[in-house]
C-alpha cells in the first residue's frame, strides 16, 4: 500500500493512472462487450398490411366505411398487398446468424427489407446494408460489402426477431444482390444474404 502512494503521488504516476483509465473508458465504449449479454428482440408486422388484419380467408377491417354493393368491389389492379421481388437465407460470417431477408415492393410503390426470424448477436454500430456485393461463405466474405455500391437502411433495431427497413426514395433495389448486418465499427459483416430474384 505504501509503495502505490509512492507512486501516486508522483506526478508520472498519476499521468499513468489517468491513461489506463481513459483506455479502459474508450475501450468500453468502442467494444462495448456488456451487449453480448443482452439480446432486442423486434416484432413488427409485415408491412402494406393493417395491424387488424383478419385471418387468412378474411377480409381486413376498414379505418373508414366502405360502401356496400357492386361498386365496392376493388380494382382488379390494385396489389392486395406486399410484393416479393427477392428473397435470401442469411449465413453466418463474423457471429452466428440466421434467418431470412426479403425485399418487398409495397402497394404504394415504395420498397422495404424484411428481416424475418433474425437471430445474430448484439453489438456496437450495427447496421443493415443493402449491396452490390457477392455474398461468400466463411472470413472470405466477412469484409467485401464496403468495397462496392451498398446503400444503408439504418441501425439494426434488434438482434432478433421481425424487422423492415425502408429503401430511400430513388434507390433502385434491381442494383443490388446482397443484405448484410454489418459492424460499421469494425467494418465486418455479422451475417448476409443473398437475395434471389423472384
Amino acid at each position: 500500500m505504501g509503495r502505490m502512494r509512492s507512486v501516486l503521488g508522483r506526478p508520472a504516476g498519476v499521468a499513468v493512472v489517468a491513461v489506463v483509465v481513459v483506455a479502459a473508458v474508450v475501450g468500453l465504449y468502442w467494444f462495448q462487450p456488456w451487449k453480448i449479454w443482452q439480446d432486442e428482440t423486434v416484432r413488427e408486422a409485415l408491412p402494406g398490411t393493417s395491424v387488424g388484419a383478419a385471418p387468412s380467408g378474411g377480409a381486413a377491417a376498414s379505418p373508414s366505411a366502405a360502401p356496400s354493393g357492386p361498386s365496392a368491389s376493388a380494382s382488379p389492379s390494385t396489389p392486395a398487398g406486399p410484393a416479393k421481388l427477392a428473397a435470401g437465407e442469411l449465413i453466418s460470417h463474423e457471429h452466428k446468424t440466421s434467418g431470412t431477408v426479403r425485399l418487398l415492393r409495397l402497394p404504394d410503390g415504395s420498397h422495404t427489407v424484411r428481416l424475418e426470424n433474425l437471430d445474430t448477436s448484439n453489438g456496437p454500430d450495427l447496421r443493415v446494408w443493402l449491396t452490390d456485393a457477392p455474398v461468400k461463405e466463411g472470413r472470405a466474405g466477412w469484409h467485401v460489402f464496403d468495397d462496392g455500391a451498398y446503400v444503408s437502411l439504418g441501425k439494426l433495431k434488434g438482434n432478433k426477431g421481425d424487422q423492415n427497413y425502408v429503401l430511400p426514395a430513388g434507390i433502385d433495389p434491381a442494383r443490388y444482390s446482397s443484405v448484410t448486418i454489418w459492424c460499421d465499427r469494425f467494418d465486418v459483416s455479422f451475417g448476409a444474404a443473398e437475395l434471389i430474384r423472384a
